[in-house]
């Protein structure tokens, strides 16, 4: 298997898996599809809890201290969130839904245009914040196999069928958002090689893991947490976590 054969399987799916979701969708009544979006939404704040638990890890504590990897995800989140927050990131993200609906949807009434944004914001945000994008994508660049990414792939097509019998076509707009991301880790892994320690990696995932909280509540409805804007975090967390090894 070539570099991005993983990615482009993760592609597949989650247009596969939309293109089911949205002939499933409107044969469901409307109580049927929110139920199937609380129901995912739950799901992810375990993925989120399980990822997060990566800041009790022993190899975290003892490249920083027992002290320091809660610190870490703490500063992670609010320099990210202060960063994203002034790149508007969120309004960036939610601007790109709104474009590519005019441009795939053509015109449409105000309540189909917001399905569509909020479709495709959920499903590129679930689909790219999770831990196995970064460590898959990295891994396959490393050609050390796409393993990960396939089973990441199987994930998000039975995800991408529940959110789209919800939220429509701009869930299969995400499979753009996946093709960038995981296809830059991918070269960057290619490139690069081994950056990343294990450490680094840890506080990065449990960084990914709070952030998949905030995806969690936007859909069960509990808050719309800003988490385009916190995005950053996943960069500031590896340079943080080598601020302080070097520190010590």
């Amino acid at each position: 298997m070539f570099p991005g054969f993983g990615t482009a399987v993760n592609v597949v799916t989650v247009l596969a898996g939309s293109t089911i979701g949205v002939l499933l969708g409107h044969r469901l009544p409307q109580r049927t599809r929110d139920v199937v979006t609380d129901a995912l939404g739950l799901v992810t704040l375990l993925v989120a809890a399980l990822s997060a638990l990566t800041v009790t890890d022993a190899a975290l504590s003892d490249a920083v201290g027992d002290s320091a990897p809660v610190l870490i995800v703490l500063g992670s989140l609010l320099v990210g969130g202060i960063v994203g927050s002034l790149l508007h990131l969120e309004y960036q993200l939610e601007n790109l839904g709104s474009t590519l609906q005019r441009v795939l949807a053509g015109r449409s009434d105000s309540d189909e245009r917001r399905r569509f944004i909020e479709g495709f914001v959920a499903a590129s945000l679930l689909f790219c914040v999770g831990p196995l994008t970064v460590l898959g994508s990295l891994s396959d660049g490393l050609g050390n196999g796409a393993d990960q990414l396939l089973l990441k792939a199987t994930l998000d097509g039975f995800a991408a069928i529940a959110f789209a019998a919800s939220f429509g076509w701009g869930v299969a707009a995400s499979a753009l958002a996946v093709l960038v991301v995981q296809g830059t880790l991918t070269v960057l892994g290619f490139a690069l090689g081994e950056f990343l320690p294990e450490a680094h990696v840890l506080a990065l995932t449990a960084t990914g893991g709070l952030l998949l909280v905030g995806v969690g509540l936007r859909l069960l409805q509990v808050k719309q947490v800003p988490v385009g804007d916190l995005l950053p975090a996943l960069v500031v967390a590896p340079l943080l976590t080598e601020i302080v090894i070097a520190l010590r």
